[in-house]
């Protein structure tokens, strides 16, 4: 296994600071803790699949109608202020959504979706400066090894939260006197979760903002930047294939995201410890991935990477689908995160790329917006899918969703790649 990769940064502070907030944030909200157990803590609120999806996708929608504003907004006002009202928000949602437990109905519906919301809506002003904020932090030739480790960092905390998060019910049971069937044991491990956003500020507190407009723009190949003239004619083009295959492409993961963790509980009847170590696996797996990307990316180049591991996805929901076992299920869904973990950053690079650093923002942005809309969508419609078809045909319908994505994907911006790449890779 490669070593984890040393990297020249610009702002090596700027750099290390926010890894370590998007370490905080993959602990608890990104893969972590909440990815393990929210969906439970509904169901021991005595809600179903249908009010699962609907306070998912409440969520979901939020992250992408705010997906493209914030972009512009922390363009206009500033990347760092912006990404810091995020965390914020995090913050407060992270602290009021387990606390909505106590709250009588309606009430307590009404406050699930506003913490929900409240997160993702920070989720968003997060995700979406983070990328135009690393690419004004880092020299050219390193954004791919950065993007990686960003990548690795991620799933490395997301592990480590998805172990701890499988194993904190057990623990607040036991102190309470409970049984993992009360929601009160699911509430605190939320809650702690939340709290643990108020480091994160801190940390971002400690950075300077950048202006990714000074930031050059290299080649994918990591030689001498060279405009892609076909691609540079038409940017809206661009930018809209972009966006639609982002969506084909984030099918599988919003799918998994969302029911992964509901199918095992409902359908296999997997104690949360177990949920939280398949959790983990699949991000230990994710780590491997995205410290992997600089090597495979310089071997097979960004474009092929992402095709290939979006028709990896594809596979990988076969056995959810087929094989109703925890191990078939668990292994899909390792491979699945795993594979995530390979095609966004080599998707992200390739996109930022190939557009100005004025435009990093907008497609920034948008790219986001596409995904938490395919989220929402999924989140929203697979709850009452899975209430009249069940979990197989959705785990299907996300394998035929990843191979269009990677079609779709490999069509249109092969031969715009390869004059780009003829001329800007260097004899070796």
């Amino acid at each position: 296994m490669s070593a984890i990769p040393r990297v020249r940064m610009t702002f090596a502070r700027n750099v290390y600071l926010f890894l370590a907030v998007q370490g905080l944030v993959g602990f608890t909200l990104d893969g972590g803790v909440f990815s393990v157990l929210f969906n439970i803590f509904l169901l021991r609120l005595g809600y179903g699949p249908e009010f699962v999806g609907i306070v998912n996708a409440s969520g979901l929608l939020a992250f992408a109608i705010l997906s493209l504003p914030v972009g512009l907004w922390g363009k206009r006002w500033g990347i760092k202020r912006m990404i810091v009202i995020g965390l914020w928000l995090m913050l407060a949602g992270g602290i009021f959504l387990p606390l909505a437990e106590l709250l009588a109905s309606p009430w307590q519906e009404a406050g699930l979706i506003v913490g929900y919301v409240a997160i993702m809506s920070g989720v968003s002003a997060v995700f979406v400066n983070s990328t135009p904020f690393f690419m004004g932090s880092v020299a050219g030739g390193d954004r791919n090894r950065v993007f990686a480790l960003q990548s690795a960092v991620i799933s490395l905390a997301a592990f480590v939260g998805a172990l701890l998060g499988g194993r904190m019910p057990l623990f607040f049971a036991d102190l309470l006197g409970l049984t993992t069937d009360y929601a009160e044991v699911y509430r605190y491990p939320l809650l702690v979760a939340g709290l643990l956003m108020l480091p994160a500020i801190f940390l971002m507190l400690g950075t300077e903002d950048v202006d990714p407009r000074l930031a050059e723009r290299p080649s994918s190949a990591g030689g001498a930047a060279t405009p892609n003239v076909a691609i540079a004619a038409a940017p809206f083009m661009l930018l809209a294939m972009l966006v639609v295959v982002r969506i084909f492409q984030v099918s599988g993961v919003a799918t998994t995201s969302t029911f992964f963790n509901v199918y095992l509980d409902t359908e296999l009847s997997v104690a949360t410890t177990q949920i939280g170590i398949i959790s983990a696996l699949g991000r230990l797996l994710a780590v491997a991935g995205a410290l992997s990307v600089p090597l495979l990316a310089r071997r097979f180049g960004n474009l092929n990477l992402v095709v290939w591991s979006c028709l990896g996805t594809a596979l990988c929901f076969l056995p959810l689908a087929f094989l109703p076992h925890w191990a078939a299920a668990g292994s899909g869904f390792i491979g699945l995160v795993g594979l995530s973990a390979l095609r966004y950053p080599a998707f992200i690079v390739y996109a930022m790329e190939k557009v100005s650093p004025e435009q990093r923002g907008l497609v920034a942005g948008s790219g986001e917006m596409a995904s938490g809309l395919i989220f929402a969508v999924i989140a929203l419609g697979g709850g009452y899918w899975i209430t009249a078809f069940g979990f197989q045909t959705l785990f299907l319908l996300a394998s035929v969703l990843s191979v269009i994505g990677a079609l779709l994907f490999w069509a249109y911006f092969r031969e715009r790649t390869a004059p780009q790449q003829a001329v800007a890779a260097p004899a070796e």
